[in-house]
């Protein structure tokens, strides 16, 4: 792999690493529920509630990029410590808050940070660097599967802890459990990061960056990747809220997002196996186009609870899914050397569509009473990424000089 010493055991790595994902995506995508318990409590508009959390995903993707460099660098470990204190800190200050900017601060930007360090750019990282490459494409989708059983088992778990303890004794229960994924963490201390140095690379990191922003299909897995950020925040974030403007009870908001997880653990890991069989660029462009198709149906449909069960069932198997391959993609292309630093920059592009998709929903709503352009929007954005895809190309890179384990 990246470095010499002998990599832990695939089991460890999926156990520990899944778990931490599980964690800190659960609790992240329940964030919609507090939409309207915080924006009635605190007098604020949809807007001023989306912009935070907006931020939180561009401040997400911002970190990403730096905390890839680090965990490439020092190992993940001292990166999901860091980042798991500063998750619980993020929500205490999410539940205290009392004007818009501490609102933005907390919930935007410490859990943004937070979010970097503890979910799949580093997570990857160790899984590339720790699991041969005949698995990679399987190991990332467990891992992803993980992260979609933690909204599954997480967002009812957050709506009974609103109900029955109130929405800022809530926040302030799971930042308590955000901290046990310090202990989590321990299990991905990799030989070699004690003390910062790892194995010599024959790339830098300019090089590596350089080599991968002149690489055409490294582009358009960025331009995808910022529609999968558009869409699955915008429908994570608003759609409960819109369910019930339609005049749908909170109960169907929570059961839908835990549907989208229940599925979405079939979806990522199906997607994870199926890389390695078929070509990862028609997965995507399937995903993609799929999501534009469901939903059109959904707008199109009457809407019941049965429709709202069956639309979240079709998108949970897409949910996520989109995540093994374009990850397995960079790898395969650019070797793990420098993974989790591209896959940050990668997901960057995500966060800044999930920017767009949370931002537009909320300033969109206010403006028209509607959520209906952006669902639109998401639409048109499907087709255009599923054409995206097509062209890229998941062969290895040819270089002038070999850079050793990098290529694997």
């Amino acid at each position: 792999m990246s470095h010499a010493h002998k990599p832990l055991s695939t089991l460890q790595v999926l156990a520990c690493g899944a778990t931490i994902v599980t964690l800190s995506m659960g609790i992240r995508h329940g964030f919609g529920l507090w939409l309207q318990p915080i924006t009635q409590a605190q007098g604020w508009t949809r807007e001023a509630f989306a912009m935070a959390i907006a931020i939180q995903n561009l401040a997400w993707g911002i970190s990403g990029v730096f905390a890839g460099m680090a965990a490439d660098r020092f190992g993940a470990f001292k990166v999901i410590v860091t980042c798991s204190v500063l998750y619980a800190l993020g929500l205490i200050g999410m539940a205290n808050a009392n004007t818009p900017i501490l609102f933005a601060l907390s919930t935007g930007v410490l859990i943004g940070m937070a979010q970097a360090g503890t979910t799949y750019a580093v997570i990857y990282g160790v899984i590339g660097r720790n699991v041969h490459a005949d698995k990679r494409s399987w190991a990332m989708g467990v891992a992803a599967a993980a992260g979609s059983f933690g909204q599954f088992l997480m967002v009812p778990t957050e709506g009974f802890l609103i109900s029955h303890f109130g929405w800022q004794e809530a926040l302030i229960i799971l930042g308590a459990a955000s901290l046990l994924m310090i202990p989590l963490s321990w299990g991905l201390r990799e030989p070699g990061f004690g003390g910062g140095s790892v194995a010599a690379r024959n790339q830098s990191i300019g090089q590596a960056l350089r080599e991968a922003f002149k690489y055409p299909s490294f582009q358009l897995l960025m331009a995808g990747y910022f529609v999968c950020g558009f869409q699955v925040v915008f429908i994570g974030v608003h759609m409960p809220s819109y369910l019930r403007d339609k005049g749908l009870s909170p109960q169907v908001a929570s059961y839908a997002l835990a549907l989208i997880g229940l599925f979405n653990v079939f979806g990522t890991y199906a997607a994870g196996v199926l890389g390695q069989k078929f070509p990862k660029k028609n997965i995507l462009a399937f995903i993609y186009l799929a999501r534009a198709v469901a939903i059109s149906l959904f707008l199109l449909a009457p809407l019941t609870p049965a429709s709202v069960y069956v639309f979240s069932s079709a998108m949970g198997v897409l949910w996520l899914s989109t995540v093994p391959p374009t990850n397995a993609t960079v790898a395969q292309i650019f070797g793990v050397a420098h993974l989790s630093m591209l896959g940050g920059f990668v997901f960057f592009s995500h966060q800044i569509g999930s920017f767009m998709g949370v931002w537009l929903g909320g300033y969109l709503y206010d403006k028209t009473g509607s959520y209906d352009v952006v669902w639109y929007i998401a639409i048109g954005l499907g087709v255009a990424a599923a054409l995206i895809n097509l062209p890229v190309k998941e062969t290895a890179i040819e270089r002038r000089f070999p850079v050793g384990s990098a290529v694997q």
